[in-house]
């Protein structure tokens, strides 16, 4: 459930940080002050069962979370490729797993350039062997993410980033495969790029 919001409009408490890539997914959360980003876990890229989507939709309903931040990676023009449709696609997927348990948290998309390069920067700079970056760095960089929203929330007095909105769930009508628009596959929806960033 949606925490207290602010005057500005952006809601307030505990929040996370999602940095998405194709193979790893960094997850970080903050206080309930919304002061602090700390990384917080890694998780494995599911892309066909999408069981991290559901981990993180549980950690938002266990720590009572009141809002999601997802980066959007652009790139230094500010336009978006295939990483940031990926995304987008998986802010989309988080959601809905969100709504379909009930849980009223917004997801929203902050723009991203250069948390990953960062992130590798402030480990090295903290002594870590690049060896070891990757064990961390997702979680490291949605950190990054999550603090720069946070940081902009409170300057700004306002929410940031776009707000995604997930599908209305269906409903069954009693509609028969039969009675499909021509060329409309039972089931059919918009599939992910597979085309992402490699982390």
């Amino acid at each position: 459930m949606a925490g207290p919001v602010n005057a500005g409009g952006y809601p307030q408490g505990v929040k996370l940080g999602v940095d998405v890539g194709t193979v790893r997914v960094g997850v970080a959360i903050c206080d309930r002050d919304s002061i602090l980003a700390t990384p917080f876990k890694t998780l494995d890229r599911n892309a066909k069962k999408n069981s991290d989507v559901r981990v993180i939709a549980k950690l938002a309903e266990e720590l009572g979370a009141v809002q999601v931040i997802v980066g959007l990676p652009r790139t230094m023009k500010g336009e978006e490729h295939a990483s940031a449709r990926m995304a987008a696609d998986y802010a989309l997927l988080l959601a809905a797993e969100l709504a379909a348990r009930g849980l009223d948290v917004p997801v929203n998309l902050v723009d991203e350039r250069l948390s990953s390069v960062t992130a590798h920067r402030n480990l090295h700079e903290a002594g870590m062997s690049s060896r070891n970056h990757r064990k961390v760095v997702d979680q490291v960089a949605a950190a990054g993410i999550l603090q720069h929203a946070i940081d902009m929330q409170k300057a700004r007095g306002a929410d940031v980033g776009s707000r995604v909105t997930p599908p209305p769930p269906a409903v069954d009508l009693g509609v028969s495969a039969k009675d499909e628009p021509a060329g409309a596959a039972p089931g059919d929806t918009a599939r992910s790029s597979d085309n992402g960033r490699q982390q």
